[in-house]
Order: structure tokens, then C-alpha cells, then sequence
């Protein structure tokens, strides 16, 4: 086709459009006429999609404009926020030092060990070096041959040979000529450097054995030999040896990262990955940790922080490292999506921990800070014992009398603490405390055992409450806070000193069928009542339910250790109530974490430590220790002194017994006023001070509960609190075994 065929064909294109253009528009009856510029403007107006937010309000009404259909906006024109001062001032400010440089004790820790590790590369090679040198001086003919060998290839070019073949075999010859002129300045040169080469050092060599004195000479001919040996030395044989076995840890990346979150099979993780994105949005980049790698990230929206707790075994998994080197946490202070991974170097139960610090030497103030155990990353963790009240709950064989025993360790080599020890499940283990350093001690839980064990806690609530008029008659110069302090406790005269309480097996005091409530009772007022007065209850168990462990004393501690337990209810009773659903689930724990525990106290959010291993014979040695420190002091006394504990000699008394005694069977109700009255003259030693609430919270122990009691008083019906005599008949009748207790 020409030009002027092509000119003609569009010409009547452009016809045919400009005919239909003109042509009328038929009249439709659906067809409207709409004002481009209003709905434009409407659209504008409605549009409810910000590139701010990115999110479409739902359809609602608009009150003003009366139109059902009208849509209106739900989000600001622009976010609403602190402006750029204020996300400064908000900021959180990365540390200029690590933390083991800011640490008095982890630095001490880290020059301990960077000493001991190159001390033992130094001693390891030092042992070894007439080895290496007698090797070395037999490989050096070897070496020689090795070194004359490559010397000649090298002034002879054979470097260059394979080139030069190659061309040979292709047949070119423009190129051979070239690389053989190439060559021959190679040889020349190089063969004038080696014969250079080789009188420099045939005269040095000469200078030196006429000129040197015997120890250059020895030194020169031992430094050649050991540099020939060394060209002597196959690549599968080196002289040399590892001193030191590094583990062979990978380095933790963010295709590692992401590739285990996405086998933990959570939906909205496998989602975001099967679109393209990653799953998980890293707010830090991955660092080292101590013995371990650190990554911080976001997961998506609606994944929490224990859902990838819960399958902590799976993210092992993926990452191809053990279970006990791989720990996910929560961040308390930001939101439940956020994760911290910690994934160690080696497991946490087997790594080679550092020495704990009152192994050998050393005293102790339990006023002050002092360190039981490690953190995943090898830092020391520090617990001080006065002021608070610990439970240890877990299963059986996982280390809780372990701890319990490492607690009451430290306790006693702080000579002024008074230390009262029961290991109701008799087997000896608190005897390394017990038998050396312990005012009261007992092993066992046999009636004698038991009624010991309840005369010491008469004995020291009433000590609690002599306590409590001490320190209220205290100066507030000398006493400013209404507690003890080391100050006071350095003074005998006040008898202020530290008591520790330390009970392993505690559910067999709190099940015993006829003193259970009468221990719970006790029990409760000391962790209530006690830290204050300088007393320290430390309860252990392996049955850490409602039964087991009071939720008067549960509720009520201060400091709590979970190890290794069964299931939530467990977990909740040792660490607190809703502790599970935060993540904190010592559940998590595998059977080979023994003395590894989750801890909660000293003013800080849960933490999983390993607490520092002593076993019976050290146990033994550190208690000798302590005994010979409180001898020294003149501080031994009770059981460790061989003195003897008559429980009947005690302030024995029975509760209920005393109530029933003083509510004669003519009056069925009875005022608690009054009852409190009663007691206080029938034993003023032990009820004095007494008021009706303090008879409600004794009795309630024994399920026996007060009620409205009305009086006629002048003529008027008076109701007060008071207590039903045949409530007290039933209690007594149930804990006794007996059909009429009247």
C-alpha cells in the first residue's frame, strides 16, 4: 500500500467518527445528567481512605445532612501525636558500655576468665613446645627439599608452563614466541635475584659462625630448622594443636530468624510469609549477648509473645539448636507482640558456669545484695533475703531442696542471722545447715517432730509480736522507717538480729489433720507480718497447690522460684495469678534443666536463672565454715550448741480449746469483744493485745467464721461480730476424730 492509499484510509476514518458524533442521543429513561465538578467534590468529601491510616471507616449516618446513604470519616485529615521534641524526649537511649563493663562484679568475671583462658592457651602450648620442636627439627630435611625445590620452580618459570602448552597444542605460533620471550626475562631476572639471594646468605650465614657468640649461633641455626620444619608440614598433620575446643555455635541471622518463626506453624506468621513479607518485623539488629546471639522483633498483629512460648521446642527446632540454648521472652514494657530471642552458644544446663563467690571465702549481710545463681547469659543474679518471703515450688528431683539448702547457706554465713531448719521429708538434706549453725532444727515428720516444729513458731510469733512494741518504741532517728535495718540488727541488746525460717516439704505442717490450721495460721502472720521484724519464712514444696500452699501465703510472698511443674495451676500458685498467660511458664522447662527456675522478686520482672550448684560435700564444708565464723562472733547457740527444746516447756496453747473454754455452754453466742476480753485474762502472755479481728483471722484457719451475734442493750437490739459456740464443737469434734467435743 502507498502513501496516498494510507492518506485516504484514515481521511475516511475521521468521517465516519465526526458522523457519529453528530448523530442525536436517543432519550433514556435510567440516563442522568450528572454535574462532573459536584461529584468530584462529593467524592472528595467522603473519601474515607487516608494515606495516614490506610483503613476505610464503615458506612454510618451523618446527622447533619439527613441522607441515610451519606458516608462520613472516622479518621483525621493527619495523625494526631506527639510532635518530633516530644518523640525525642520518649526515646530510649542505647547503652554506651555493655553491661559486663558497667558491672563491678561481671567485669571481675570477664578478666577472670579472659585470664584463665589465655593462662591455659600459654601453660597448654608451654608443656608442649619441646614436642613441637623436636617435630619440627625432624621434618626440617624435608622442609629443605620442599624450600630448594620451590625455589627453583620459580626462577625457572614453571608457573608459566601449562600457558605455554596450551598455545603449543592449539599451534599458535605468535603467541608461543610471545611467552617464550616472557619467560626468558623471567628466568634471567629471577635467576640473577636467587644467586643474590644465595651469597647474601652463604656470607651471613659465615659472619655469623665466625663473628656470633654460641647463643646467636644456636639461636639463628634453631630459628632455621623450626622455619624449614615448618615448610615441612603436611596440611593434614599440623605440629601445633587446639589448646582450647570452640563450640561450634552458627551465627544467628535473619533467614535463620525467619525461617524457624515460620515452622512454628502460627497462621498469621505463615500468612505474612506466604505473601511475600517476612512474618516478622526485626526493631533492633541481631547482636551478641554474652555467650549468645540476641534478635528483638515485632510480631504480627494478634501473635503474642506466648504463642511462640508454647512452642518453644518447635523454634529449636527451626533454628537446629538444642532446647536449652534457645529461650523466647516477653518485654514487659512494650506490648505482648513484642519478642526478645535469646539463642545461647551452649545449653543452659550443662554450660560451664562460673564459680559461685562464697565457694570458698567471704561473709555475708543479708541486708545487702548477694548472688545465687546465672542468668542464660552467665551474669551472676542477686537476691537479698531480709524483708521478703519465698516459696520454692516443683515437681520432685528438679533441685528444689537444692536451692532451698543454698539459700539457707547464705543465711548462715551472715553470723548474726538465728537460723530455725525443717526438712520434714527426713532425709538429711538440710542437715550440712542444720546440724552445724541452726537454733532449731528437725528431720522428720514424726508427732515429736511436729510438735517441736509447732512450739518453735508459738515461740517466735510471739517474738514477732515483741518485735513489732520494739520497734514502735524506737526513735524515728534510730528507727525512720518502722523496720529492722543492719544498723539495729548489729545491736544485741535490741534483739533485732535476722531470723530465717526455712521449711523443705512445707505441705506436710500446712495437711496435718489436727495443727494444719494452726500452722497456716502461724505461717500466714510471718510472711505477712515478719519481713518488717527482721523474720524470713522460706517455704519449699513439690505440691505447689491451694492445699499444699495456702493462698493466704501464696498471695503473700515476695520473692517466688518455680522449677520445673506439671501444669498451669501449679505455675500460677508459685509465680502469681495470671503468670501463664503472661508467658512466665516454668512448664517450658525440660526434665534435664535441674536447679534452672524461673524468679520473681527484688523489684524486677521474672527471670529465668540457674541457681549456683552445691552439693552435700560442699554443703558440708561451707557449713563448717559458718559455724566456725558465728564461733569466732560468740553467735552459736540452740541445736548447734547441742541445747535441748522441750515443746512441751513452750508457749503451748490450743486455739480453739481456749475459745471454748471461756464460752461457757450457757451462752451459744458470743460477742467477740467479749471473747478477746476473756482470753486476754485467761493467758495475758498470749492473747494480750488481742482485738476481734485478730480472733477472726486466727479462727478462720480452722473453719470456724464469726457472725452477726445481736444483743438487747438498754432496750435496744445491738448487733456486733461474734462467734456461735457450736461452730467451735464442730471444728474441735472434726479435728479430733471425736463425736462430742461439748
Amino acid at each position: 500500500m502507498n502513501h496516498e492509499d494510507e492518506n485516504e484510509l484514515f481521511n475516511r476514518l475521521e468521517a465516519d467518527l465526526i458522523a457519529d458524533f453528530d448523530k442525536p442521543i436517543a432519550p433514556d429513561s435510567d440516563a442522568n445528567v450528572v454535574d462532573l465538578d459536584k461529584a468530584r467534590s462529593a467524592r472528595e468529601s467522603v473519601d474515607t481512605t487516608t494515606p495516614e491510616s490506610g483503613v476505610e471507616s464503615a458506612d454510618s449516618t451523618d446527622p447533619e445532612s439527613g441522607d441515610p446513604t451519606a458516608r462520613v470519616l472516622v479518621d483525621g485529615p493527619a495523625p494526631v501525636g506527639p510532635g518530633y521534641l516530644g518523640r525525642l524526649m520518649g526515646a530510649k537511649r542505647r547503652d554506651l558500655l555493655p553491661a559486663w563493663l558497667r558491672s563491678t562484679a561481671e567485669l571481675k568475671t570477664a578478666a577472670r576468665w579472659a585470664a584463665g583462658h589465655y593462662g591455659h592457651l600459654a601453660g597448654y602450648h608451654a608443656i608442649r613446645s619441646p614436642y613441637y620442636a623436636g617435630r619440627l627439627a625432624l621434618q626440617s630435611p624435608v622442609g629443605a627439599a620442599r624450600f630448594v625445590g620451590g625455589s627453583m620452580r620459580w626462577m625457572a618459570d614453571r608457573e608459566g608452563e601449562p600457558v605455554r602448552l596450551a598455545a603449543v597444542r592449539r599451534e599458535d605460533a605468535a603467541e608461543y614466541l610471545k611467552l617464550s620471550r616472557q619467560r626468558d626475562g623471567r628466568v634471567r631476572l629471577r635467576t640473577l635475584v636467587g644467586t643474590l639471594g644465595m651469597f647474601v646468605g652463604i656470607g651471613a650465614a659465615l659472619a655469623i659462625y665466625v663473628l656470633a657468640p654460641g647463643w646467636l649461633q644456636a639461636l639463628s641455626v634453631g630459628a632455621v630448622m623450626l622455619a624449614l620444619g615448618a615448610a615441612g608440614t603436611r596440611a593434614d598433620a599440623p605440629v601445633v594443636t587446639r589448646a582450647v575446643e570452640l563450640p561450634n555455635a552458627p551465627k544467628l541471622t535473619s533467614d535463620i530468624v525467619l525461617r524457624a518463626l515460620g515452622a512454628l506453624g502460627i497462621p498469621a506468621i505463615n500468612q505474612a510469609q506466604g505473601k511475600g513479607r517476612d512474618g516478622f518485623v526485626f526493631t533492633a539488629p541481631i547482636t551478641r549477648d554474652g555467650p549468645g546471639w540476641r534478635a528483638e522483633g515485632d510480631l504480627p498483629y494478634g501473635v503474642t509473645v506466648t504463642d511462640v512460648i508454647d512452642k518453644r521446642d518447635k523454634l529449636a527446632s527451626g533454628l537446629r539448636r538444642p532446647l536449652g540454648c534457645v529461650w523466647p521472652e516477653a518485654v514487659p514494657e512494650e506490648h505482648t507482640g513484642r519478642l526478645v530471642m535469646w539463642v545461647g552458644d551452649q545449653d543452659m544446663s550443662t554450660a560451664k558456669k562460673p564459680a559461685w563467690p562464697l565457694l570458698k571465702t567471704g561473709g555475708v549481710d543479708l541486708f545487702k545484695p548477694v548472688a545465687f545463681g546465672t542468668d542464660q547469659r552467665g551474669r551472676w543474679v542477686e537476691i537479698t533475703l531480709m524483708y521478703i518471703a519465698a516459696v520454692i515450688g516443683a515437681i520432685p528431683r528438679m533441685g528444689k531442696t537444692f536451692l532451698l539448702r543454698l539459700l539457707l547457706l547464705i543465711a548462715a554465713l551472715d553470723v548474726r542471722a538465728e537460723l530455725h531448719t525443717y526438712d520434714l521429708k527426713g532425709t538429711g538434706d538440710l542437715d550440712p545447715v542444720g546440724e552445724r549453725v541452726s537454733h532449731r532444727h528437725r528431720a522428720g515428720d514424726d508427732d515429736e517432730d511436729i510438735e517441736y516444729a509447732l512450739a518453735d513458731l508459738r515461740e517466735l510469733r510471739q517474738e514477732l509480736r515483741r518485735r513489732a512494741k520494739m520497734i514502735r518504741s524506737l526513735p524515728r532517728d534510730i528507727c525512720p522507717e518502722s523496720k529492722v535495718t543492719s544498723d539495729l540488727a548489729n545491736k544485741p541488746k535490741l534483739g533485732l538480729h535476722p531470723i530465717v525460717v526455712g521449711v523443705d516439704e512445707c505441705q506436710v505442717w500446712f495437711e496435718h489433720p489436727k495443727h494444719g490450721g494452726e500452722f497456716e495460721e502461724i505461717c500466714t502472720d510471718l510472711v505477712k507480718r515478719g519481713p518488717a521484724t527482721g523474720i524470713v519464712l522460706l517455704l519449699a514444696t513439690q505440691r505447689p497447690d491451694a492445699k499444699a500452699l495456702p493462698t493466704g501465703i501464696s498471695a503473700n510472698a515476695s520473692a517466688r522460684f518455680c522449677l520445673k511443674v506439671m501444669g498451669q495451676l501449679e505455675n500460677d500458685m508459685v509465680l502469681g495469678t495470671s503468670s501463664y498467660k503472661r508467658g512466665i511458664r516454668a512448664t517450658m522447662f525440660s526434665w534435664k534443666d535441674k536447679g534452672i527456675h524461673y524468679f520473681v522478686g527484688e523489684g524486677a520482672d521474672a527471670r529465668i536463672v540457674s541457681s549456683a550448684y552445691v552439693d552435700a560435700p560442699t554443703a558440708e564444708v561451707i557449713g563448717l565454715r559458718a559455724r566456725k565464723l558465728r564461733e569466732a562472733a560468740g553467735t552459736l547457740s540452740g541445736h548447734a550448741l547441742g541445747e535441748e527444746f522441750d515443746a512441751d516447756t513452750g508457749p503451748g496453747y490450743d486455739l480453739l480449746a481456749d475459745v471454748l473454754a471461756v464460752v461457757p455452754a450457757s451462752e451459744p453466742k458470743v460477742w467477740s469483744e467479749t471473747i478477746v476480753a476473756r482470753l486476754a485474762e485467761l493467758r495475758p502472755d498470749v492473747y494480750g493485745g488481742w482485738d476481734p479481728e485478730a480472733l477472726a483471722a486466727a479462727l478462720k484457719p480452722h473453719g470456724v467464721a464469726t457472725i452477726q451475734v445481736g444483743r438487747r442493750v438498754d432496750g435496744k437490739v445491738v448487733n456486733r461480730r461474734g462467734v456461735d459456740r457450736s461452730h467451735l464443737t464442730a471444728a474441735i469434734a472434726e479435728r479430733d476424730g471425736k463425736r462430742d467435743a461439748s
